[in-house]
């Protein structure tokens, strides 16, 4: 007879039981969910979760995660791809080693290696499972941990900008880098003024990481022409000087602010650039540099090695630099240096352009600035002193836009005859300085001789004919259209970015008092200088404005404007512009070596209140003869000296006049 046991297992027991009969993860099981981790670089949860006992030990926390995440920010690791490769290995209980194939994109080109991954079966905190015994080949192969990672940034060549002859404008020359051999240089007060930089910031450079005694500590970059300074700095002990290769200006000033210059890159630069760009890279910085950058940097290479304790190398991976590529402008670097010498630093513009194409000759602002100077680094005292100059050598004039006076009134002719609302024979009287229309004040510096008709109008620069036959004859709506259709309010089509012309603040003309202000180059109305330029050769082509251009590679006679005057409007005014230098009031412009033709603009800035106000002077010109360039300048404050717009036009006939004994 059978008897029935009474069953009394506790809970903990059955738990147990149950616990043993459940399956451990296998190797594989759990390498794949630690490449996962792997992947995604989350080196935090691959070290709490999966580091065997051994790794904690050897590496611990800081090694581990700290180290690791820093080789990968600076090294640009990203993409990790990790492939477990089939063994035919038999694992025991405790030990397993499980062949992968680790990929990954670093900022020297990709890198691919095989692995073998081992595994311990051990207990942490109660837990038994399988832990990965992780070492420095699991970031690069053949790296331990007391190894170091050398990262070497292989710079491209820096294309050159050349001139329309290929003459530079800015290319790679020699310059010099002064340093300090450290442990050797004592007198570092004497060294911080001829740097013209603080101790500090000398001693911060000593005390960098790197610098051991007798190894060389680069503090400035001088371009080769400061040998007077470099001779005086090699005078002082423990300072070294060295060849090296700068970005080189050879027209200075005179076209600093069209190429601009480069300096180092900075970590927004590298931001933005999406890693293409590593630390310590010359980038553009300002002008041409910058607007061309990116075909002229090219791009740098980098190369990563592993540095063993021996100093013995070995290679992880390399991308080859890319040259940057020459650039060739349209500009005439010697006519640029002749325009900048005639301007004798004063401050203004100016804009040259060859009429029968388009192709941008000279575009300048003055003064200038030694671009080198930024390039070898500038320095807080330097910078604040060009800042602070009244004259701002810093500031770029061409790129914006200023009233610009009398120099309007050919055009706002040149709107009225092609409407055929203007007649060019009717002749108004006016007598005095001083004329009332409409209940608007308008002043004209002299008296014109009669008939006052277009002809004596331009000659003589009279503002109260030109308010008059825009008021009673052209008419705001056909005048304003006639303004856009010259491209006010209209973005430039240029390779350097410029501000528009405006006709207003809004683009409106809202009263007569307005109308008549802005038909003599007043009121709200702006004018960019090249812009001014392009718009002078309707007189020239007989009603066609050609896109200027500034890249050689760009197309020629592009047009941009057309059917802006007929031909035999446009002589009628071409006449003109040769009678105001020639048959008008005396001006410098009228000299034996050319039959200069143009017009006077000046542009008076009064603020509220003021009586008198600052004038600036222009003069839009060209050689009668052979027509093949026109020249534009704006020349600031010209009321000083009593030099007003006419002192323009003989910096223009100067420039012309060189440019015809080339």
């Amino acid at each position: 007879m059978k008897k029935t046991l009474p069953l009394l297992l506790s809970t903990s027991f059955v738990l147990t039981i149950l616990a043993g009969c459940q399956d451990q993860p296998t190797p594989e099981e759990r390498l794949d969910a630690y490449i996962k981790l792997w992947e995604k670089q989350d080196y935090e949860k691959m070290y709490a979760e999966y580091a065997s006992t051994e790794t904690k030990k050897t590496y611990g926390k800081k090694e581990f995660i700290d180290r690791t995440k820093k080789l990968a920010a600076s090294l640009a690791i990203e993409n990790i791809s990790v492939t477990r490769t089939k063994t035919d290995k038999n694992e025991d209980e405790k030990q397993a080693s499980l062949p992968v194939t680790i990929s990954f994109e670093t900022l020297a080109g990709p890198v691919s290696y095989k692995k073998e991954i081992p595994l311990t079966f051990e207990k942490q905190k109660d837990t038994e499972n399988w832990y990965i015994n992780w070492d420095s080949s699991f970031v690069l192969k053949d790296f331990k941990k007391e190894d170091k990672i050398q990262l070497t940034t292989l710079e491209a060549k820096r294309g050159d900008l050349l001139d329309t002859k290929k003459q530079p404008l800015a290319t790679t020359g020699t310059g010099y880098v002064v340093g300090v051999v450290a442990g050797k240089i004592n007198d570092l007060k004497t060294l911080a003024k001829q740097l013209n930089r603080p101790v500090s910031a000398i001693e911060e450079a000593l005390a960098a990481s790197w610098v051991k005694d007798g190894q060389f500590v680069p503090l400035k970059t001088y371009a080769a022409n400061d040998k007077t300074q470099i001779n005086r700095l090699k005078q002082i002990d423990g300072v070294s000087v060295k060849e090296t290769e700068v970005r080189a200006y050879p027209f200075g000033k005179a076209t600093s602010h069209l190429i601009g210059y480069t300096g180092s890159a900075t970590a927004d630069d590298i931001k933005q650039s999406k890693q293409t760009i590593q630390a310590g890279e010359q980038v553009g910085k300002r002008g041409l540099e910058q607007v061309l950058d990116e075909t002229l940097r090219g791009k740098s290479g980098a190369r990563i090695e592993i540095v063993k304790p021996d100093q013995s190398t070995v290679d992880v991976a390399e991308t080859k630099a890319k040259d940057g590529q020459d650039i060739q402008l349209t500009i005439d670097g010697k006519l640029q240096q002749t325009t900048y010498a005639t301007m004798k630093d004063d401050p203004g513009t100016a804009a040259v352009i060859d009429p029968r194409t388009g192709e941008t000759r000279v575009l300048l602002s003055s003064p200038g600035f030694d671009p080198s100077e930024f390039t070898t680094g500038i320095s807080q005292a330097r910078l604040d002193t060009l800042t602070n100059d009244p004259d701002q050598p810093l500031l770029n004039r061409f790129t914006s836009a200023f009233a610009p006076g009398s120099t309007q009134k050919p055009l706002t002719a040149a709107v009225g005859l092609n409407s055929k609302t203007l007649d060019p024979e009717k002749a108004y009287t006016i007598d005095g300085l001083k004329t009332k229309i409409d209940g608007f004040n308008v002043t004209r510096i002299h008296e014109t001789p009669d008939p006052v008709n277009l002809h004596n109008a331009l000659v003589y620069s009279d503002n109260v004919y030109f308010a008059k036959s825009t008021l009673e004859q052209i008419g705001t709506k056909t005048f304003t259209s006639g303004l856009e259709a010259l491209g006010y309010g209209e973005k430039i089509p240029f390779t350097y970015p410029m501000r528009a012309s405006q006709i207003s603040n809004d683009g409106s003309i809202a009263s007569d008092g307005q109308l008549m202000d802005t038909s003599y180059g007043q009121g709200q109305m702006l004018t960019n200088i090249l812009h001014l330029a392009s718009m002078y050769e309707i007189f020239l082509t007989d009603g066609t404005i050609y896109r200027p251009t500034l890249l050689a590679e760009e197309e020629t006679k592009q047009v941009w404007k057309k059917d802006l005057l007929e031909a035999k409007d446009a002589a009628l005014i071409r006449n003109d512009l040769y009678d105001v230098v020639h048959a008008g009031y005396s001006l410098p412009a009228e000299i034996p070596e050319i039959k200069v033709a143009g017009k006077t603009g000046t542009a008076e800035l009064k603020k509220a209140g003021e009586e008198n106000g600052q004038e600036n002077g222009f003069f839009v010109g060209y050689d009668n003869d052979r027509k093949d360039l026109l020249v534009a300048i704006m020349i600031e404050s010209v009321e000083q000296e009593d030099r007003g717009s006419p002192y323009v036009s003989g910096l223009v006939a100067d420039v012309l006049k060189s440019h015809a004994n080339r």
